[in-house]
């Protein structure tokens, strides 16, 4: 991709600092694309902590399914990150568990690891065997240029059709010193996730326990990752890894790491929706007053998956008809006559018709900005929800038709 999303972040891809115990490389592997890299390692030190989510796809690729079958075995052995783009190795069979096999004990021999502590990853094209030998070639040099500044370089290996890398970071004060958490990720298209999002990488230098971890890692995902849509299509490869070193202090309470982790949660699943394939607007879907929260989330999802609503706000058309007919083929309870939306700050419809203050005048008007807000309050009860999106523009089908040419 040469054209950069009109929704990038300002000032390109944010200097992350270094996380003690974590070093990262890139390099130029040919697995799909040429003369531009496409496989990152990070290695993590002996004791890290790793938790993860995945994916629920039924078609899940093998790179998932292993992941999953090592996440939180105990050891005190280091760790590595494998990742490439341009081969999801997904529906790839019996050689796709060989390929994941066969990349982890060549990690684990060339960093003097268990292969139990290797975790992979594959992104890009789906049902293709995965050339392995072509990344098991380059370890040599991916084990060399490892250093604690190279996560930006890892953070353009991992792009697909991304048009910009993704990075994000905090700083945690607590009374023996910092605590940092800065994460990658990579995400354009096929995004509706299901536990997480596309591959998205988080390192910490926090102390803190595996099971917390976890925990605290799924309690924000539900409120992150998987509150982003930009196609309703939930990939076969969606991972996040949160590694945790372990080489700094411990958080005062884990409130304020839940905190801080989730503002990186959140500023990465931000920036995949800001690159979502062919996007010009970035959309906030709100969704107040539901029965309960699943249904607000019913509603909000419906609304933001639709491509009638996504093509209106494409064409800066406030077509609020098109948001009633998402409220209603939600399945969560609704009632007409106590429905209200708004764009932004214009009320556009209330008590089952349309605002008698309602200015289609003002309503194109701010249906032109970058950043978007629909809101929603369905008037039953205390339910509310947040879905973030984008609008659907022609693009999205240039970029998806020519996506294996």
């Amino acid at each position: 991709m040469t054209k950069v999303s009109p929704l990038a972040p300002k000032g390109g891809f944010p200097p992350l600092p270094a996380i003690d115990g974590a070093r990262f490389s890139h390099v130029q592997a040919g697995v799909r694309y040429a003369g531009r890299p496409d496989v990152m390692l990070a290695t993590l030190c002996p004791g890290a902590r790793i938790a993860g989510v995945f994916t629920r796809s039924s078609t899940r690729a093998a790179p998932v399914l292993d992941c999953q079958e090592k996440i939180g075995l105990a050891s005190d052995a280091g760790a590595a990150f494998l990742v490439n783009s341009g081969n999801a190795n997904a529906f790839t069979g019996k050689n796709g568990a060989e390929t994941v096999a066969a990349l982890s004990r060549a990690v684990a021999a060339a960093l003097d690891l268990p292969a139990t502590r290797v975790f992979t990853s594959s992104t890009g094209v789906i049902g293709e065997p995965l050339a392995h030998e072509r990344i098991t070639s380059k370890l040599n040099e991916l084990v060399a240029g490892l250093s604690e500044g190279g996560i930006e370089g890892a953070a353009r290996a991992i792009m697909t059709t991304d048009t910009y890398a993704k990075g994000s970071w905090v700083q945690l004060q607590t009374a023996n010193g910092p605590i940092t958490i800065a994460g990658i990720a990579k995400g354009s298209g096929m995004v509706a996730p299901d536990m997480a999002t596309m591959l998205v990488y988080i390192f910490t230098d926090a102390d803190i326990e595996q099971p917390q971890l976890q925990e605290t890692l799924s309690e924000l995902t539900a409120r992150t990752f998987n509150r982003i849509t930009v196609d309703s299509d939930t990939s076969t490869s969606d991972t996040l890894l949160l590694a945790a070193t372990g080489k700094g202090p411990q958080p005062d309470t884990l409130v304020d790491f839940q905190e801080a982790l989730g503002k990186v949660m959140l500023d990465l699943a931000h920036q995949v929706v800001r690159d979502g394939e062919g996007a010009s607007k970035f959309v906030e879907v709100r969704v107040t007053g539901a029965a309960d929260e699943a249904d607000a989330e019913k509603v909000a999802r419906s609304i933001a998956n639709s491509p009638l609503v996504k093509t209106a706000i494409a064409g800066e058309d406030p077509n609020w008809g098109r948001v009633v007919m998402a409220v209603g083929k939600s399945g969560a309870v609704a009632d007409r006559d106590r429905l209200s939306i708004s764009f932004g700050p214009i009320l556009v419809a209330e008590n089952g018709w349309v605002s008698p203050e309602y200015s289609e005048e003002k309503a194109a008007a701010y249906m032109k900005g970058q950043d978007l807000v629909i809101h929603t309050d369905l008037g039953l009860g205390e339910g509310s929800a947040t879905v973030w999106t984008c609008d659907l523009t022609h693009d999205y089908i240039t970029i998806n038709a020519d996506y294996r040419s």
